[in-house]
């Protein structure tokens, strides 16, 4: 539980009966739940992310339906939800039962689990977002290296999997050295650059060298990855890991045809999570595993949230809700 206290944001864990959860029409025992960037800047009192206090933090969560007055899910269904503003005006997902809107649930695909589902979260299924906009846009493999920036978090590092699992060449962005052996060994990664690399120049109509990107940092690393992208290709944003302002010549886009996609997964519509969901199950059906996924328990929340925002955790974190 979120609140104001003095000096700060105050975090608890609390014991609440049901009778306190919000209003819904479909009660969730949840089993999973994962930390998230915009859960991380909501706990730490970062960002304005928590629009209403006391809140129940937990953007994402996994479980069964214990409780249903919807037509649109029936007690017993596996659920996932993500986004739909719960964990910020509406109880979130850490906690061990949740009442939401039955519209906003989705169908956890059958050949994979609660924890595997939350070890994708909302980062992973953004990744599959971009992903599948850039190859509805026209992105194959034989067109060239696709860019991929913040590689190693949460969304860079499912949107590298997913890409090489459907047969592209793909370059990392990260400014961390360190994270280079994981991006090219556990990721598949077929180069890693840093920042500086993704423009060589800095020009405002750079040579081109991406197919397609896919970018989570918005701010600089964004101009420069539009000015360099290739004639025709597409620049999937999702995030803001670097910085909300972006500035860029309009060359690359009346010149190359660049196209710019705003990717939003808050408030996507049902057809496009349940393809997002289901393309995700194809392609990891086991969520992320070793190296690339750690997993904590409810107190452990504040520590991994200050951790994530100095960007000291790589991949994704998932939060059992069994203890």
């Amino acid at each position: 539980m979120c609140d104001d206290g003095k000096g700060g944001r105050a975090v608890s864990v609390e014991r609440l009966s049901a009778d306190q959860l919000p209003e819904g029409d479909v009660t969730v025992q949840v089993e999973w739940s994962c930390l998230n960037y915009k859960d991380a800047l909501g706990i730490t009192g970062s960002g304005p992310i928590l629009r209403r206090l006391p809140m129940v933090p937990g953007v994402d969560f996994a479980g069964t339906v214990t409780q249903s007055a919807s037509p649109e899910v029936a007690i017993g269904d596996r659920v996932i939800l993500n986004g739909w503003g719960v964990g910020e005006t509406r109880w979130g997902g850490f906690a061990k039962l949740a009442r939401v809107e039955g519209a906003w649930l989705t169908p956890c695909p059958a050949d994979m689990s609660p924890r595997a589902a939350m070890s994708l979260g909302t980062a992973g299924y953004t990744a599959m977002l971009c992903v599948q906009a850039l190859r509805d846009c026209g992105l194959t493999p034989s067109g060239g290296p696709v860019l991929v920036t913040g590689a190693s978090g949460g969304v860079g590092s499912v949107a590298v999997l997913l890409l090489k699992a459907l047969g592209h060449e793909v370059t990392a962005v990260t400014s961390r050295s360190t994270e280079k052996l994981y991006l090219l060994d556990e990721l598949g990664a077929d180069s890693v650059i840093g920042p500086d690399d993704i423009n060589p120049g800095r020009r405002p109509f750079g040579k081109p060298l991406w197919s397609g990107v896919i970018d989570v940092c918005g701010g600089d690393i964004l101009t420069q990855a539009c000015a360099a992208t290739r004639y025709g290709g597409t620049v999937a944003a999702c995030g803001l890991a670097a910085a909300a302002e972006f500035s860029s010549s309009v060359m690359p886009f009346i010149l190359r045809g660049v196209g710019l996609l705003g990717i939003d997964s808050v408030m996507r519509p049902q057809e496009d999570r349940i393809r997002a969901w289901e393309e995700l199950a194809l392609l990891l059906p086991q969520g992320l595993t070793g190296p690339m996924t750690q997993e904590i328990g409810l107190h452990e929340l504040t520590c991994a949230s200050e951790a994530l925002l100095d960007r000291k955790l790589r991949g994704r974190t998932v939060v059992r809700l069994d203890a």
